[in-house]
């Protein structure tokens, strides 16, 4: 059998679905849904995300039951900088020491696997990552 993602449900306090908008149209995503009460939006190879409202009001947290978190891939170094300046100029907090490159995740030393980590306003962990050959800057 093959299979590829189908799509995701996040659930969010709407109040922050112009937050995931500005995301994911940074990077490159297409608006499928836009309204009052939901966000959809897909990456252009059949994969999507959709935002909308809990119908039970509970915290999330990465570290429990349940997701741990979303990410992204892009397809360079510099993809990720800019995501890490965009987030900045937002005031979004980078967690985790990134962005930086995580040599334990790769198999030698040409391939990188480089990442930035953070908080959506919702407590969802994001990643945006970039995985491949080195490249320096």
């Amino acid at each position: 059998m093959e299979s590829t993602l189908g799509h995701l449900q996040i659930n969010i306090d709407l109040n922050n679905l112009d937050f995931y908008r500005s995301l994911f149209s940074f990077l490159g995503w297409k608006q499928l849904c836009f309204d009052a009460r939901m966000l959809g939006l897909g990456d252009g190879k059949g994969s999507s995300l959709w935002f909308t409202e809990p119908l039970v009001k509970t915290n999330n947290h990465y570290d429990g039951i349940g997701m741990n978190h979303l990410a992204v891939s892009v397809k360079s170094q510099e993809d990720v900088d800019r995501m890490a300046t965009f987030l900045r100029d937002k005031k979004i907090e980078l967690l985790f020491d990134t962005p930086r490159h995580r040599p334990e995740f790769c198999e030698n030393q040409q391939e990188t696997y480089y990442q930035v980590m953070f908080l959506s306003p919702d407590n969802i962990l994001l990643e945006v990552v970039y995985t491949g050959p080195l490249q320096l800057h």
